[in-house]
């Protein structure tokens, strides 16, 4: 009898991580698509453009402001930006629009004015999709310039 207890809690947990794991990945298929949406990227790219995008973000931002914004993307991206470990373990980068623009460009293999647009695409569905109290937090941590790329549009 305590092996049939033990093989159905085994599959009770079982059926509990993949709900957890449809769950994550119905999240960020979202995400990925408000993104598409907005940016004009193929899905292909998408990815891509985020991490660029968001790593550079997290370059500019201290420790706690840039854990607490990725603790609100969905756990796939959140998985994709381990890319960005090394760059976050140092201090915060002080760079501007332009040095930001100039990276992702270089990044994505686009110029600036594409990279502007897919930068502004990012900031809008991040902002789209974590809490006001957290926007306005990455916008108290940035400099003017990046604040008004942050900024929602009037």
């Amino acid at each position: 009898m305590s092996d049939d207890s033990e093989g159905f809690g085994q599959s009770g947990q079982d059926l509990r991580s993949r709900r957890h794991e449809a769950k994550h990945a119905q999240t960020y298929a979202l995400f990925l698509k408000h993104f598409c949406e907005r940016s004009g990227l193929p899905r292909e790219r998408s990815e891509k453009a985020l991490v660029s995008v968001l790593c550079a973000l997290e370059q500019r931002l201290l420790q706690p402001a840039a854990d607490d914004l990725r603790a609100q993307l969905p756990m796939k991206l959140q998985e994709a930006l381990r890319a960005c470990a090394p760059q976050r373990e140092r201090s915060p980068r002080t760079f501007s629009v332009d040095e930001l623009l100039q990276k992702v460009a270089e990044d994505l293999g686009e110029d600036t004015t594409r990279a502007e647009s897919v930068t502004r695409a990012v900031f809008a569905t991040v902002r789209a999709h974590v809490t006001e109290g957290e926007a306005e937090q990455v916008a108290h941590a940035l400099p003017a310039d990046l604040r008004a790329f942050w900024a929602r549009p009037i």
